[in-house]
């Protein structure tokens, strides 16, 4: 379920205020009560995928002695933010009615 909705998570998370790619793969689970614990291999490359997009600018600093690379939304990344959250919006209101007009199954 996570296919096509990865950006929309990581923009999300990033829309606080610039993180490290450990922060955000943490704030990531912190927000989704465990849901999401992605690995640093499935979060990294986005990271640098959206950066190389325009969605993201990323900078280097020094934490306790180590380099770490910090990514921030740029003004297009908090656009497409807006108009993912938008799309999202209409995609979960559409699949909610969907739900509601059917029963579910019985369990046993």
């Amino acid at each position: 379920m996570l296919k096509g909705h990865l950006d929309l998570l990581l923009l999300a998370t990033l829309s606080d205020g610039a993180k490290h790619g450990y922060a955000v793969i943490e704030r990531l689970r912190d927000l989704s009560g465990d849901g999401f614990d992605l690995p640093e291999g499935t979060v990294y490359p986005a990271l640098h995928r959206l950066e190389k997009g325009g969605l993201l600018s990323s900078d280097w600093s020094a934490v306790q002695g180590r380099n770490r690379r910090t990514y921030q939304l740029t003004d297009t990344g908090r656009g497409a933010l807006t108009e993912q959250r938008r799309a999202w919006d209409e995609f979960s209101s559409a699949v909610a009615s969907v739900l509601a007009g059917s029963e579910w199954p019985a369990t046993a």
